[in-house]
């Protein structure tokens, strides 16, 4: 059997100084200083992402607080100590993995262990990876260990999670968070690793391995140790995408132009001919949604953010052109709904679909009628629609060729010269005000209506049951006009009110529905019925009264315009 000699990089790259740890320069010299000044802490808490260096950094802060030779601080790598450490044949230097060890058994036998003396070094150290994996009796049992350990045990706790870990464990440990690394780091880091084996890659390919590392330098190394086995040459940004299967820019530029054209036949070719090419459809997701956070940054702050956009400069120009074409309400609905989109996917049979879904709800904003966003983008479209649509109807022109010469003339004399607007507004608002003035041919049969009420109540009861159970507390009583007005007895407020605010326009569909007559419902209560018909007949008495008025002084100027102003002298036989 052929032993497996074979060592992953990110085994074989693994810090070995404290200055290989990358982009956690704030940890390394706080720690190195403390070894310098010997106030070493009893307990240690690493905090941060996965493959940001936590274990890393704790292996060599163990091997540098027992190094029989260090070196500016750092473990030289030669001794007895850093060797065994290495080689993991020490016993003053225990990791233990609490994602299996988390009972409270695993932490009494530590307890009983912490008593022994280290036996080569001068400290022991504990390094308990995933520490939030603990039980609530392990952290329990921990405590008064981790409060008071003996003067040469040191303790590192190392997780992702440090929410899930007990307040009164943090308090008693110095804690330190780790950062996701940047990207021009993890860039520099895989130079740097190439070069030493001897692998020509491409700055872009390396470049996206970074980008899909997304701050983990072990992820990083992973990707790239896959790359590598994949390929015999040179490292080139195509091996890349096709060994990961993610999408490249122009793959999702394209996607984004078809969204802007609203060509869904394309658009959906296009994403069939991505997904027959082996593309992850999570991959298209998380794409998609950096494409948009690129162009809503270039949106908000006008240019691309150094550091903020990771784009090349002409994919830069490409995101300007886009981000001009879309408007920020698009974006803004696009990010979230697409983040939702490929959650809800993750646990789907066909999360093609859901895909295929969310791409149509951006080229056409009507199908998302649940966002706020897409009301907002719908809108907008109307508005362009009107702006561009000409102020009036272009009528056809009649064919003058045909016309008499006399028609042609009088045709031209109909034609006013350029005609105000007001002109043109004038006769609506007239015809508006006549059509308001005509109670007779606007008046509905109210005696029908209210013979009907049964009926109509029952319509309503179809359409809303609850609109149904406010109106039967209300009855017809009369009609003005075009409304018909309901009354409700004393106490019924609220459904009055209710009818008013929700249902009325379903009760006003129901009545025509019934009636064949098209009626506008107020609601009042008893005693604003009576005081709104005294107020009429009120109303109509002064009414009677000035046309009686206005009668008599009409009938007085036409004796005048007959025989003069002449005062004469009435004599009575």
């Amino acid at each position: 059997m052929i032993p497996l000699s074979y060592l992953a990089l990110y085994r074989k790259w693994r810090p070995s100084v404290f200055e290989d740890v990358i982009g956690q320069e704030h940890i390394t010299r706080t720690l190195k200083n403390q070894i310098k000044n010997q106030n070493i802490a009893h307990a240690y808490l690493f905090c941060g992402t996965r493959g940001t260096g936590k274990t890393s950094t704790a292996k060599i802060f163990a091997k540098a607080v027992n190094c029989i030779s260090p070196q500016d601080m750092n473990p030289c790598g030669d001794c007895e100590i850093c060797r065994g450490i290495d080689q993991e044949n020490i016993m003053d230097v225990i990791e233990i993995d609490a994602a299996s060890n988390n009972g409270v058994d695993d932490i009494r036998e530590l307890r009983e262990n912490v008593q022994y003396p280290p036996s080569k070094g001068k400290y022991k150290v504990y390094i308990v990876d995933e520490v939030h994996m603990l039980s609530t009796g392990a952290f329990n049992a921990l405590l008064k260990t981790l409060e008071e350990p003996p003067s040469f045990v040191i303790f590192i706790f190392a997780t992702t999670e440090p929410h899930k870990i007990p307040a009164t464990i943090i308090s008693r440990c110095q804690r330190f968070d780790f950062k996701r690394v940047r990207e021009p780091q993890i860039i520099q880091r895989l130079q740097y690793i190439c070069s030493e084996m001897n692998i020509a890659a491409e700055e872009k390919a390396l470049r996206l391995i970074a980008r899909n590392a997304d701050g983990s330098v072990r992820d990083a190394l992973s990707i790239l140790d896959q790359c590598i086995s994949f390929q015999d040459d040179t490292l080139t940004y195509s091996n890349v995408l096709e060994r990961l299967g993610i999408v490249g820019e122009d793959a999702i530029f394209r996607l984004v132009d078809y969204i802007i054209e609203k060509d869904a036949k394309k658009m959906m070719e296009w994403l069939h001919e991505l997904i027959a090419a082996g593309k992850d459809i999570q991959q298209l997701f998380q794409s998609l949604i950096q494409h948009y956070r690129n162009l809503m940054l270039i949106q908000i702050i006008g240019e691309a953010p150094e550091g903020l956009v990771r784009l090349s400069e002409e994919s830069i120009e490409r995101c300007r052109e886009q981000a001009k074409k879309l408007s920020p309400n698009h974006v803004m609905r696009a990010i979230p709904m697409l983040s939702q989109t490929a959650s809800d996917a993750k646990y789907a049979t066909q999360p093609r679909i859901f895909l295929e879904i969310a791409v149509l709800k951006l080229i056409r904003p009507q199908f998302d009628k649940l966002s706020v966003e897409g009301l907002l983008e719908r809108i907008e479209d109307l508005e362009k629609q009107i702006r561009n649509a000409p102020a009036f109807p272009q009528k056809p022109e009649e064919n003058k060729q045909n016309l008499p010469k006399s028609k042609q003339t009088l045709k031209q004399e109909k034609v006013p010269e350029p005609v105000e607007a007001e002109s043109k507004i004038e006769p609506q608002k007239e015809l508006k005000a006549e059509e308001e003035t005509q109670p007779a041919s606007s008046s509905i049969d109210f005696d029908y209506v209210r013979n009907h009420w049964e009926k109509i109540l029952k319509e309503v009861k179809k359409k809303r049951i609850s609109a149904h159970a406010m109106l039967m507390e209300g009855k017809p009583v009369g009609a003005e006009g075009r409304f018909l007005i309901v009354a409700f007895r004393k106490g019924f407020e609220i459904h009055k009110d209710m009818i008013t605010k929700n249902y009325k326009e379903i009760i006003e569909t129901a009545i025509e529905e019934i009636t064949g007559q098209k009626v506008h419902l107020k609601c009042m209560m008893e005693e604003e019925v009576q005081s709104f018909s005294s107020a009429k007949d009120q109303t109509s008495a002064a009414y009677n009264e000035r046309a009686e008025k206005e009668k008599e002084e009409e009938e007085v100027q036409k004796i005048i315009n007959l025989f003069g102003e002449e005062i004469v002298e009435i004599i009575d036989e």
